[in-house]
């Protein structure tokens, strides 16, 4: 609910990947100026093969860390991390922009299940969310790694959880004309791969949703089965096929989309919150 939207603009409406992150051991948000100089060489020597460089010489990638202190979801939880990778221009002209080559920043939305059981030294970010180039992803990673003592882990996500997301999502009040749900199911053992799209107009997925959820704010897995459940025999009654037999890969309505492969794309300021709160769940899930 504190969250101003046009300070997180910027993550709405890209891919971003999603990782699980352990605690990082002594980070210290003080010194966030100096974490960039030091990332910057590391990934210049990295992109030079190992050839030593210097730190502070002006490099051809520009390196901003800095803090998002909106974006947490209780008092335990730290304020996340950006980290922002820039091609500088070529330019003559010192005031030509920088072009913005990767994204990435770590988070934690109600991660207190994680930050009440860490010794002080540590800092709880669970969540970690990136945008651009795998090989950018690669070099934050390792750096990070080595400086803090962490772990990274591609975060996927289970059929079992997209359909909660589906739940949630489509029961989510939206001014203006929102998009309609879609859920991509991947038919499996078949020679060449098929998948198939089932898109329900929103105001039906939400009309569905209030006639199976029984408390307003709680979610069960009940609910969410019969919802489910619901979707499915609507689908069989008109194309003869069970939608269960095959494996839900992909969710999408006007609130987010999810991708079993840890690819979320968060499309509504309002529900910024409520999506990480979920993705953070998942990441500290992964991590214990």
């Amino acid at each position: 609910e504190n969250v101003d939207p046009q300070k997180t603009a910027f993550l709405l409406r890209k891919a971003w990947t999603l990782y699980s992150v352990t605690p990082l051991y002594r980070f210290h948000r003080a010194r966030l100026r100096d974490y960039a100089r030091l990332l910057s060489a590391f990934i210049a020597a990295e992109k030079q093969k190992g050839l030593a460089v210097e730190v502070g010489v002006e490099l051809d990638i520009k390196v901003a860390v800095s803090s998002l202190a909106d974006l947490r979801g209780s008092e335990q939880d730290q304020a996340a991390v950006l980290v922002q990778l820039s091609l500088r221009s070529q330019a003559s002209s010192r005031n030509s922009e920088d072009k913005l080559v990767w994204s990435g920043w770590f988070c934690s939305v109600y991660g207190d299940d994680l930050s009440e059981n860490v010794p002080e030294d540590f800092t709880c970010l669970p969540l970690f969310l990136t945008h651009g180039a795998e090989s950018y992803t690669s070099m934050v990673g390792s750096w990070f790694q080595k400086t803090f003592d962490c772990c990274f882990r591609r975060l996927a996500i289970s059929p079992l959880n997209l359909s909660w997301m589906v739940a949630m999502w489509a029961g989510c009040q939206l001014d203006g004309a929102a998009s309609a749900v879609e859920l991509v199911f991947s038919v499996p053992r078949l020679s060449q791969p098929l998948d198939i799209s089932y898109a329900i107009h929103p105001e039906d997925a939400k009309a569905l949703w209030d006639t199976v959820q029984k408390t307003p704010g709680e979610i069960t897995q009940e609910e969410v089965n019969v919802f489910m459940d619901c979707l499915y025999a609507h689908f069989h009654r008109h194309f003869k096929i069970h939608l269960s037999a095959a494996k839900l890969v992909k969710v999408s309505t006007a609130v987010a989309s999810a991708h079993c492969d840890g690819i979320v794309k968060i499309l509504h300021s309002q529900y910024l919150p409520g999506v990480l709160m979920l993705l953070t769940e998942l990441a500290i899930s992964q991590i214990q």
